[in-house]
């Protein structure tokens, strides 16, 4: 070999070396990149998240407290169908009592008995 082809195939090597590593330069910036975006997004997204995890919280708290309400109207509802309820309900609350029946009350007085 002489000298000048020595030359070229030392400067391609060079050149060859150097590209490379502009390329790897470029793609480890292109992944820095798109790291930092990843990153926003994954917390952008756990704030959100967490939020909508707290309404879900809320609104199913909610929820029960409705399902209780309408369980004991519906007990409530059930139990005006009898008619001895209504009858206790007409003496509690009214005064109210059947033809013919003493009502005894029992004063809250206490100890005036013994």
């Amino acid at each position: 070999m002489n000298k000048v082809s020595k030359g070229r195939q030392t400067q391609s090597k060079t050149s060859g070396t150097v590209g490379a590593r502009r390329r790897l330069r470029l793609w480890m910036m292109f992944m820095v990149v798109f790291m930092i975006w990843a990153g926003h997004t994954f917390i952008s997204q756990s704030g959100e998240i967490g939020r909508k995890s707290e309404q879900l919280a809320e609104r199913e708290a909610t929820k029960e407290a409705a399902e209780k309400s309408l369980n004991q109207l519906n007990y409530e509802l059930d139990r005006l169908k009898d008619p001895e309820y209504i009858g206790q309900i007409a003496m509690k609350k009214y005064g109210l009592y059947k033809p013919g029946e003493i009502p005894v009350r029992i004063s809250d007085s206490g100890s005036e008995n013994d």
